[in-house]
């Protein structure tokens, strides 16, 4: 039983650097690390094991960047999110990006199809 354990922890332990990674690879640098997140489809949740392990996991992972991490499950998608107070200016900069995002948005609606 003990070699069973030890392969289970090795399972974990890999799943925690594979989401650590994914998680990190999903961070803008001008964010400076905050404002992170990472969205598991039903097929990355299958290839991944059970549910529970994997949220336990992504907390892990979390944890390990510095995240208070969550986990939502929406539909057949996890959702993994950093809920860290935002400094000031890195909430105003991503504000900033989330509006001219926007702005650019509306002005490709409005545009004349030709």
């Amino acid at each position: 039983m003990p070699a069973k354990d030890e392969l289970a922890r090795r399972r974990y332990e890999k799943l925690v650097e594979r989401l650590e990674s994914l998680m990190r690879a999903a961070l803008k640098a001008e964010y400076e690390g905050y404002y992170g997140q990472l969205v598991l489809g039903a097929d990355d949740l299958a290839e991944m094991g059970e549910l529970k392990d994997v949220r336990c996991a992504a907390r892990e992972a979390g944890r390990r960047l510095g995240w208070n991490t969550t986990t939502r499950l929406v539909g057949d998608r996890l959702f993994v999110l950093d809920e860290r107070k935002v400094p000031e200016e890195i909430e105003r900069l991503a504000g900033d990006t989330a509006a001219a995002a926007i702005g650019r948005a509306r002005q490709e609606i409005h545009r004349p199809r030709g």
